[in-house]
């Protein structure tokens, strides 16, 4: 039999296919979604005894198809639509036919999907979250902290979506021309947040999360095939390309943290950063300096230095004032805080990070005071950088991150007690 976390993370890859193949089918995105929730509880508790069957994509449409004809049988005040079920899937042998047709594991309706949920109909605010839970299948809380703000907020956010997109009968098809130019940024938003959640999850016993890195990247990916003209998308799959190169170097045999500086740079998949090089430097000059290819541009210099002590401090903190102009934030402020460290000295990052004390947004995020807790070490401030850490070890909900920040305050507080 299949263990559960296998059929979980298989379940994963393949909900927003799932979704996509029954909103295509059906139309109706707020039932498709329920539907396919229905589905996969069902995998989960008939894989785990009868094993994963040979087609689970086939098996999830169909076993959703089926709920949704079920809820158009049963809403009498929902007539029309039961009327158009029942016309396009009168019976199971039809809904089995759908699933190795039309929407056959062929046919992968994702990127579609996810230009739905970024329709202009709604604002970015609600768009975002809404892709972020139908295509990178993460909770409310997840979206809440990356979003650094409360849970029930944001789970209004969602909610309002949904119900916007069921009333306002949006076709199911990639957009063209203005409106796929209204939805891109929105899309590479979602791509970028999906992709960051998988890179340092905000919350768990693993540092990182490869189905969610694997899948924006594949994304980015077939976006880029689209629309190979477009920088800023070349940029974003530049970035995640160069991040996620250091993958392997970003824990040790244990599964904890090891910080940038202590990572060894020979387990980098240096193929990845040639790869994730040779699209930025093509993209770079082509249109105007966008916030993903800048990133992306910082990764470079930092994949391409053979150490932190050689690393070009002075072009990232240059790169971090343009990313300032371009798109500015509190997120921008602290990793700038941190390079103009290394180039002027502690105590100059730490003014410029105490300007993000009163900075709302960050209330919701440990990264502040982990920062913090880093450039009071650097300046000897032992006890300050202590309390510091330990204060970011009780704001993260991630374990590696916890016993990172905690290790190293329990280091200085020995340093400070032997000295």
């Amino acid at each position: 039999m299949p263990a559960r976390a296998d059929v979980e993370n298989l379940l994963r890859e393949l909900t927003p296919q799932v979704l996509g193949a029954v909103v295509r089918r059906y139309g109706d995105f707020d039932s498709a979604e329920d539907a396919v929730q229905e589905a996969l509880l069902a995998a989960v508790t008939q894989w785990a005894d009868d094993g994963v069957p040979q087609d689970p994509r086939g098996w999830l449409i169909r076993v959703a198809s089926r709920r949704m004809i079920d809820q158009y049988r049963s809403e009498e005040a929902r007539r029309r639509r039961e009327e158009l079920a029942a016309a396009q899937q009168p019976s199971d042998a039809r809904v089995a036919q759908a699933a190795d047709g039309d929407v056959s594991a062929d046919h992968d309706d994702t990127l579609t999907l996810l230009f739905l949920c970024c329709h202009p109909v709604l604002t970015p605010g609600s768009a975002i979250p809404l892709t972020l839970r139908a295509v990178g299948g993460l909770t409310t809380a997840e979206i809440a902290r990356a979003f650094m703000i409360p849970e029930g907020t944001m789970a209004q956010r969602v909610s309002r979506a949904k119900q916007r997109i069921k009333a306002s009968d949006i076709p199911f098809q990639m957009p063209a021309g203005d409106d796929h130019a209204k939805r891109l940024d929105s899309v590479l938003h979602v791509l970028y947040l999906i992709f960051n959640e998988g890179y340092t999850a905000s919350a768990g016993t693993s540092l990182s999360r490869a189905d969610l890195t694997a899948e924006a990247i594949r994304l980015a990916r077939m976006l880029h095939s689209r629309a190979p003209e477009e920088a800023e998308v070349a940029g974003l799959l530049a970035l995640m390309l160069l991040t996620d190169a250091r993958r392997a170097a970003r824990t040790d045999d244990e599964g904890w943290l090891v910080p940038l500086s202590e990572q060894r740079r020979e387990l980098w998949d240096h193929a990845q950063i040639e790869e994730g090089i040779t699209l930025l430097t093509r993209t770079l000059g082509t249109a105007p300096t966008g916030l993903y290819q800048v990133q992306a541009a910082i990764a470079a210099v930092h994949d391409e230095a053979p150490s932190t002590d050689d690393t070009d401090w002075p072009q990232i903190v240059a790169l971090y004032e343009v990313l300032e102009q371009v798109s500015p934030g509190p997120m921008v402020t602290l990793n700038r805080a941190a390079a103009v460290a290394m180039v002027h000295g502690p105590r100059a990052g730490l003014a410029l990070l105490g300007t993000l004390d009163d900075d709302e947004r960050m209330v919701q995020t440990h990264r502040l005071e982990a920062v913090r807790g880093h450039l009071l070490e650097l300046a000897g401030d032992e006890r300050a950088a202590r309390e510091a850490y330990q204060k970011a070890a009780k704001m993260t909900a991630s374990i590696p991150e916890q016993h990172y920040l905690t290790l190293k305050a329990a280091r200085l507080g020995a340093a400070d007690q032997g000295a």
